[in-house]
């Protein structure tokens, strides 16, 4: 399976997704078109679907384009959004436990609320696209969702995924976010050599992605909730409870 990373906008990534062999691509959260159109066209690829992780613009917003270019492309996305109308071109309506085949792939979802209520994530193979509820090292912020929610869908559902799963997610936000792992975790020396790994990555130009589930659980403090030194230092007697207060740190944090 081939995976190219598409830079857009100023942190957002989308990337084509492509199986061996095959020209045929599907497209992970475009947010804008040309981007997209010249990684196509660069890798000799042809686009036959869309697959949105959740509604917000800077995930949708080439959607119209796209498919105005290629014409009726199918769009995946959550079933609750394309109920209420929120994924510009939505076709498609996924729910997790019902898999689905695009670009001779078989995409399974995983329904992940927390940031959105709509929020899906796309397992293919040994990779996983998460959107903004898993980011490298960090989480998305709770617009409509409940620190119970983004608990469930980080630690329950994609935790559990494989450790070798290579993480794909919707912006590059990885320095900063381990800027606070430092700060949650200071003694964690995992997640001070991701810091300098990442910095070096951004020195060069180059993309943080993907990450492993593996090293998430070595760095990532919102899957990392449940470590007793977290809890000393953030509160909270149960996991949701601590990713609350840790989410509410990050929110905040410079």
């Amino acid at each position: 399976m081939r995976v190219v990373t598409v830079p857009c906008l100023s942190d957002n990534y989308a990337y084509l997704v492509a199986d061996e062999g095959r020209r045929e691509a599907v497209v992970v959260d475009p947010s804008e078109a040309e981007p997209v159109l010249a990684a196509l066209a660069r890798e000799g690829l042809e686009l036959v679907a869309i697959l949105n992780t959740h509604h917000h613009w800077d995930h949708v917003g080439a959607n119209e384009a796209l498919r105005g270019r290629f014409g009726d492309l199918p769009v995946y996305g959550h079933a609750s959004d394309l109920a209420q109308g929120r994924v510009p071109g939505q076709t498609v309506g996924v729910e997790e436990g019902t898999p689905f085949d695009a670009a001779g792939l078989t995409f399974r979802p995983l329904y992940v609320p927390g940031h959105t209520l709509g929020a899906v994530a796309y397992v293919v193979n040994d990779a996983v696209f998460t959107g903004d509820t898993m980011f490298v090292a960090g989480c998305g912020r709770l617009f409509e969702g409940t620190p119970a929610m983004m608990y469930a869908s980080l630690c329950q559902k994609l935790g559990r995924l494989p450790d070798e799963t290579k993480l794909y997610c919707g912006h590059e936000y990885t320095v900063s976010n381990l800027r606070f792992a430092v700060f949650a975790e200071p003694e964690n020396e995992d997640v001070k050599r991701a810091l300098v790994a990442a910095q070096d990555k951004r020195s060069r130009g180059e993309p943080t992605v993907p990450s492993t589930m593996a090293e998430e659980h070595r760095t990532n403090p919102f899957l990392r909730v449940d470590e007793p030194s977290l809890r000393a230092k953030f509160g909270g007697t149960k996991g949701a409870e601590t990713l609350g207060k840790v989410r509410a740190a990050k929110d905040g944090f410079r």
